[in-house]
């Protein structure tokens, strides 16, 4: 299959590349060096030389992310709102206006963001994450419902958090209960694939339970 990861330079982004690698699968990552993502005509093209030169695409994996918050709801800095709308909402805008075309195209074709808890259930200190995180999943469910009866299908995973080996190497005496590991994360994506999409399509697949 041939796999665009978003977000592929990060440690999550590792994860899941290596993941589609070892499984013999073309992983074609998507760092801020190679497509800046917040520059629509520039994910495009780039949309458009992955069809040029491979003919198709089967998952496109937004793993763009990041987190900012407040002590208390009254000190929410609109400035974290400024930012996690490029990072969490344009991000995937631009990326699934890109691919669309090419998932509907595809045999069994996968779009997969990762979103949190938050956005279900936000906290006082939290607000512009969370409104962030629902905007996205939204997004995502409009997706969904485009690719209906398509052989592709777009999937929401909902983690409370992520960890690797580097934030457990950091910090060896804490438990992070109830986070994802990102190995873990990796294969919950590849096993949408065992599914058919009708069966994934516009769902909350939930990763803390």
């Amino acid at each position: 299959m041939i796999i665009v990861v978003t977000g592929a330079g990060g440690p999550t982004g590792t994860a899941v590349s290596e993941y589609f690698r070892k499984n013999g699968h073309t992983v074609i990552g998507v760092g801020r060096d190679q497509v800046d993502l917040l520059d629509r005509a520039a994910v495009q093209a780039f949309a458009g030389r992955v069809e040029a030169e491979h003919g198709h695409v089967d998952g496109v994996i937004h793993l763009v992310g990041g987190w900012r918050g407040s002590a208390t709801f009254a000190e929410t800095d609109l400035g974290d709102w400024d930012a996690l709308h490029d990072l969490l909402i344009r991000t995937l805008q631009h990326v699934s206006l890109a691919f669309e075309p090419l998932l509907r195209k595809t045999a069994n074709g996968r779009f997969v963001i990762v979103s949190a808890r938050a956005a279900q259930h936000p906290e006082a200190g939290g607000a512009a994450y969370a409104a962030a995180k629902a905007a996205a999943e939204a997004w995502t469910l409009s997706l969904a419902d485009a690719l209906q009866g398509t052989g592709s299908a777009a999937t929401i995973l909902v983690v409370k958090a992520l960890v690797n080996d580097a934030m457990r190497a950091a910090r060896p005496d804490a438990r992070f209960p109830g986070f994802t590991d990102v190995r873990d994360l990796a294969e919950a994506i590849g096993g949408l694939y065992d599914r058919p999409a009708a069966q994934v399509n516009a769902t909350r697949l939930d990763l803390t339970t």
